[in-house]
């Protein structure tokens, strides 16, 4: 059966460290295995504005031998109304994978539902998991190894309900990590997750927790992750939103009541003075830089993994 990776939880805990493992040994040999030697095509579509997506998975995508086929839907039939199962089942005939940056997640799952090819959620509204595998291996990389973050406290502050928050629950707790999320009241996290990812961490050994305190999250924590407070699609609430979550920005106190040397990540782009200080974004416990790589070496991984089911 076709195996695709939609949300963090599609992959067992062994193979998230199998797909972790991978993406540091690319980034030790960026050349390390080719898949898709031919080349054979790769489409990579987008219904959302992109840099680091487009970037990685296309630079990825020729590194593991393939040939990245990049679709902007607006300019394709999907933006002029064609079915998503009418899609699916063209480019199964013609590529090795599908990966699409999308809207609602009931539209990658119609995808996948119609390929016979691997779908990777390259963002949708709900769910990050691709951004989530690069984070957890920056840190395993900035700690000596992925065995080193099975343990560790994960404090993600800002917008709750938005797809990081989301997949740092599912994909933390998979890794064995103590997972926080600090947000306001109106911006929690989805309960259906929430408990999914409780039940992941009793199995893992780690814990899930939700709260509306900056402070309770950050606290003694080992990595604090943030995201914008605007998600794409929000524009028109930035000023209301910048007044909800002024007490929830990364800055020197957040360093100060965290554990001793606790990284602060960022899945980018990031607005400094906003979510995060910038003497902390640009500081030295920010592993964002290489968090930003990892995204190159975590989609290779997922896509040699994928490409071997």
């Amino acid at each position: 059966m076709t195996r695709h990776f939609l949300r963090d939880d599609d992959i067992t805990a062994a193979e998230q460290r199998e797909i972790l493992e991978l993406a540091l040994a690319f980034r030790r040999d960026r050349f390390l295995e080719q898949p898709f030697a031919g080349p054979q095509a790769v489409a990579v579509i987008f219904d959302k504005p992109s840099t680091r997506t487009r970037v990685s998975f296309s630079a990825g995508i020729a590194e593991l031998g393939g040939y990245p086929l990049v679709i902007d839907s607006a300019t394709s039939q999907l933006g002029r109304g064609e079915p998503v199962g009418d899609t699916a089942r063209v480019l199964e005939r013609m590529v090795s994978a599908i990966v699409w940056r999308t809207f609602g997640q009931d539209l990658i799952e119609e995808m996948a539902a119609h390929s016979s090819v691997p779908v990777v959620n390259a963002l949708t509204d709900s769910f990050h998991p691709c951004q989530i595998l690069a984070d957890l291996a920056a840190v395993a990389d900035a700690r000596g190894g992925v065995d080193a973050l099975a343990g560790l406290s994960l404090a993600y502050v800002g917008d709750g309900a938005n797809n990081m928050a989301h997949s740092y629950l599912l994909g933390g707790a998979l890794a064995g990590m103590h997972v926080r999320v600090g947000a306001p009241a109106d911006y929690l996290p989805d309960e259906r997750i929430v408990l999914d990812a409780k039940r992941i961490a009793a199995e893992q050994g780690g814990s899930i927790t939700v709260t509306t305190d900056h402070d309770d999250a950050v606290a003694g924590a080992d990595v604090i992750a943030t995201d914008t407070w605007v998600s794409m699609g929000d524009e028109g609430e930035y000023e209301a939103r910048e007044t909800v979550f002024s007490g929830y920005q990364v800055n020197a106190r957040s360093l100060e009541i965290a554990a001793p040397g606790a990284q602060v990540i960022h899945c980018l782009p990031a607005y400094r003075g906003k979510e995060v200080s910038a003497d902390v974004i640009d500081g030295p416990q920010s592993i964002v830089w290489l968090e930003a790589e990892y995204r190159l070496h975590a989609q290779k991984a997922l896509l040699a993994w994928l490409a071997r089911r």
